[in-house]
């Protein structure tokens, strides 16, 4: 088991930040169309995270042009550019799968956290470093 975890670990991504399910995500995807290489962006509603390690992956959907589309992605997959959270979302559930139901306005709102809002506010008054200060804990020095 162990030796199994040393393969892994160094296939494991730290770049890509922490999200949660019902957070707003922007997903930059490699395409490769004949000999070219591009960025896609897909940009929609975390809808579910599964597996762990290696085998993780998180499950997004959009609506595009009246139509729900979803796409799985590996989370430590070298296809994936990288992920940028737009909102949290606060959600009770694990999964979403409730969003294929719903149609128009409805099947992409979602309420955002309220501790999230505060702190954005508090960045657009204070600035990103004087909030930083307050926010992190002082270094005990161990």
């Amino acid at each position: 088991m162990d030796k199994i975890n040393l393969v892994t670990a160094a296939q494991i991504r730290s770049d890509i930040p922490a999200f949660h399910i019902g957070d707003t995500v922007s997903v930059s995807v490699k395409v490769i169309e004949g000999d070219k290489e591009r960025i896609q962006i897909f940009r929609g509603i975390v809808m579910g995270i599964k597996g762990s390690g290696v085998s993780k992956t998180f499950r997004v959907r959009k609506i595009s042009n009246g139509i729900g589309v979803e796409r799985i992605f590996p989370m430590n997959s070298p296809k994936i550019a990288k992920v940028e959270i737009l909102k949290h979302g606060s959600v009770r559930r694990a999964k979403l799968y409730y969003l294929r139901g719903l149609t128009g306005k409805a099947a992409t709102k979602i309420k955002e956290k309220k501790v999230k809002k505060l702190v954005n506010i508090l960045k657009a008054e204070l600035g990103d470093e004087s909030l930083d200060t307050i926010l992190k804990p002082e270094s005990t020095g161990e």
